[in-house]
């Protein structure tokens, strides 16, 4: 990682242009790193956005990838890339697949502009760049561009982003708007565009893109610090014009028009005696959207971004953490990463396109997208309804179940962003978000018509193998791929149904998910202590082989070994079959010791953070280590935390092991931090581990305070040797989510041995349906 001074850009040609000169008293935001996870298999990016803001002004090192490679390129900004292509407005954060990357702007200057951004041994309007001149704070993303000589910063509000450029004084500025540009792109992937430059000098357009999501369209619009001296519409493509969705257009009242497949804007400003500010913001309705979210953002450079940092700071400060510097700065920018998505999709004036590719209005409520729900129900979300539990109900929940009303096909998103779904992994786990959030108490929605659209999910006889699961009670191989994992998926959202409903009074419907969510012992195999995949006639599929990771195959980007510990609400039944505490114990060790030599993963892109055959770098294995507490051995969780959180976060670029997948790792390492974990998320539980931090304090919306101490903390003591709850003993191994929202301490003592008695009694263990009192 490059030194502090390098971060923060202590030179005197940057302390002239910078924001973040007259720096004042600490900050929640000056803990953040927005560079770690940019290496490795982050995939996330350093540039400026807003909490859960539609724009995500960021660089792009590289779009011209091959589909294969553009794995690594996912977000956008790969940390050891040399050159910079352009910053783009919209960008997942850990996601892993790589789209968006809207809206390419590329500052030139000089008497030539390039119009292709060339390679990196040999640039167009491509630039190289060194980490020394690169600053990232929340709200804010700087770099100087070696080939034009330009300081860059950007910074980011709700629905729009503003760039500033300061140009080598006696030198023409230029820009390069590249709507031909995109995050995973391949020939035919934007199948239609246009750009409209209007009297009033503002520069809007669309595109249409077939992507990850198919059919999804984008408008922005784009107003200029200093007027135009000159400007060139470019069409790069002359195939047969598209027949499809055309844009709007201007006609006559547009000072330049261009429609086309393959579009860029060269701008021209002239010399500058000031540097040029250029605003941006984006809608998924149409130009018009962009205009008016445009005048939305008011204010120039320093106030959009006097804004975003505030609302950062508001954001970061739900959850205060003392801890030493390492730490602290892992566990903030976790904290980070977590509020980044699900991101704001609908306009100021309430309008958004659904998944029916038609415009609605959200009533009272801002609309949600970019849902990765595989990843984010397990402690993503989670980790909302305490830090942000009013966006999560109004906005949150009340997206989902909107897009279920407006889906073609009549289901919760599974993995959606822009309004379109994407079919991506397997389970509805919008539902355990939903209920999840209901049975925490939080309210704002139609709680009736919020079950309605779950049931509706799990009863979508063509999706996923359900018409089998229903019928059979588990999904059966020779019908459906991945389908030991669809089978503990589905059982798991019917609990989750089953809590609802029983909470809400609606029993019918809580008896037949209950029955559903024992589901899960239809494909555990208890001759040999696995979950199996199993055919239609009833038998498991042979041969079997724990270790094995095909895509496609039984299990989703996962093995036998991950997949034997998913029946998260009914751990306890699945320690009886494994024949007691002691022989639970015994395989998770197994696990987490497992010699890999042997093994080749390399074909499988999720695979990554191995410990043995426990796999942090994928969603699968999160709650894994804290199977312990249900055996009756907190303490070997507490070891196990310690392993995982020392080899698997940092605080450098390639600090995190996996994909951050929308904040999920970065959700598991907050919680874990604190000392519990949401393994069974509609329990209402929290299954605690051990405290990395001396000291938290969550600031609750009611205008209480929880707070976390960890007496005697060091390297040493990594054990838990006593918990308090408000000053009296806590013996049971969980804490309720009730007695966070009331406010209080959790008081920890540590020591340097382990307390084997804590925690072990039965009754003192986690929620288990099968245990249920």
């Amino acid at each position: 990682m490059a030194s502090k001074l390098h971060r923060l850009g202590l030179t005197a040609a940057l302390i002239l242009t910078s924001p973040l000169a007259a720096q004042d008293a600490v900050r929640p935001s000056d803990a953040v790193d927005p560079f770690i996870g940019t290496g490795g298999e982050g995939h996330t990016f350093p540039g400026a956005v807003a909490p859960f803001g539609m724009v995500q002004l960021s660089p792009d090192t590289d779009t011209g990838c091959q589909i294969r490679d553009c794995y690594g390129h996912a977000a956008g900004y790969r940390y050891d890339d040399p050159t910079i292509e352009g910053f783009s407005h919209t960008h997942f954060s850990g996601a892993g697949h790589s789209d968006l990357g809207d809206v390419l702007v590329m500052p030139v200057s000089g008497d030539t502009v390039p119009m292709d951004p060339g390679t990196p041994a040999a640039p167009g309007y491509r630039s190289k760049f060194a980490h020394a001149t690169e600053t990232a704070r929340p709200g804010y993303y700087a770099v100087t561009l070696d080939g034009p000589g330009v300081r860059a910063e950007m910074t980011a509000g709700t629905r729009g982003g503003v760039h500033r450029y300061a140009f080598p004084k006696g030198r023409a500025a230029h820009l390069v708007v590249d709507l031909r540009s995109s995050l995973y792109n391949y020939p035919g992937k934007i199948l239609w565009s246009g750009l409209h430059l209007r009297p009033d000098g503002i520069l809007t357009g669309f595109r249409e893109t077939r992507g990850w999501a198919p059919g999804r369209k984008l408008f922005f619009a784009m107003r200029f610090s200093a007027p135009l001296t000159g400007h060139a519409l470019v069409d790069r493509d002359k195939d047969v014009p598209y027949r499809g969705f055309q844009g709007p257009g201007r006609g006559s009242d547009a000072l330049a028009e261009k429609l086309g497949k393959a579009l860029e804007a060269r701008l021209d400003f002239g010399k500058l005696d000031r540097p040029l500010e250029v605003k941006v913001a984006l809608s998924g309705v149409d130009e018009a959207g962009a205009v008016a979210n445009l005048a939305a953002e008011t204010g120039d450079f320093d106030a959009v971004f006097a804004r975003a940092r505030s609302a950062w700071d508001d954001a970061l400060g739900a959850v205060a953490i003392k801890a030493a510097a390492p730490m602290k700065r892992i566990v903030a920018t976790a904290l980070y990463h977590s509020l980044l998505a699900p991101s704001v999709w609908s306009d100021a004036d309430g309008r958004w396109r659904g998944p029916d590719d038609q415009v609605h209005v959200a009533d009272g409520y801002t609309v949600r997208s970019t849902f990765s729900l595989w990843d984010t129900f397990r402690a993503e979300h989670p980790l909302l309804t305490l830090i942000q539990p009013e966006r999560t109900t109004t906005d949150v929940v009340r997206s989902l179940v909107d897009s279920q009303r407006y889906s073609p096909d009549g289901i919760l998103p599974v993995w959606q962003f822009a309004g379109r779904e994407t079919w991506t992994m397997i389970g509805y786990h919008a539902v355990p978000v939903i209920a999840d959030a209901y049975m925490k108490g939080l309210r704002g929605f139609d709680a009736n018509a919020a079950l309605d659209a779950m049931v509706a999910s799990a009863d979508a006889k063509a999706y996923g193998g359900l018409g089998e699961y229903i019928a059979r009670g588990y999904v059966p191989i020779d019908k459906e791929p991945e389908a030991a994992s669809k089978t503990v998926e589905y059982a798991y959202d019917d609990w989750t149904i089953a809590r609802m409903a029983r909470a809400m009074g609606r029993t019918d419907v809580a008896a037949r998910f209950d029955k559903r969510a024992g589901n899960w012992r239809n494909s555990f195999d208890a001759k040999t202590g696995w979950l199996r995949a199993r055919k239609s006639d009833g038998s498991f599929r042979v041969p079997f082989d724990p270790t094995a990771i095909n895509y496609g195959s039984d299990y989703t980007e996962g093995n036998a070994w991950q997949y034997s510990w998913f029946m998260p609400q009914d751990q306890a039944g699945l320690i009886r079959l494994l024949g007691g505490d002691r022989k639970t114990i015994a395989k998770l060790d197994e696990m987490f010791d497992y010699d890999n030599s042997k093994l080749d993963y390399s074909h499988a892109e999720d695979i990554a953070g191995l410990i043995g055959q426990y796999i942090h770098g994928n969603e699968p294995s999160h709650h894994v280590a804290y199977m312990y507490n249900f055996a009756g051995a907190p303490w070997r969780t507490q070891e196990r935390l310690a392993q995982i959180v020392e080899s698997q976060y940092k605080a450098t670029p390639d600090g995190l092991s996996g994909n951050d997948d929308l904040g999920q790792m970065s959700a598991w390492l907050v919680f874990t931090s604190l000392g519990f974990y949401p393994v069974a998320p509609g329990s209402n539980e929290y299954v605690i581990g051990r405290p990395f931090v001396d000291r938290a304090t969550l600031r609750l919306p009611n205008g209480k305070q929880f707070a976390i101490v960890a007496d005697g903390l060091s390297d040493a003591n990594r054990y838990v040797a006593s918990v308090t709850l408000n000053d009296r003993p806590l013996t049971r191994s969980v804490i309720r989510d009730e007695d966070i929202r009331a406010g209080g301490t959790l008081r920890f003592t540590m020591a340097s041995t382990p307390n084997k008695v804590w925690g072990s009694d039965a009754k003192a263990r986690p929620y288990s349906m099968s245990t249920a009192r």
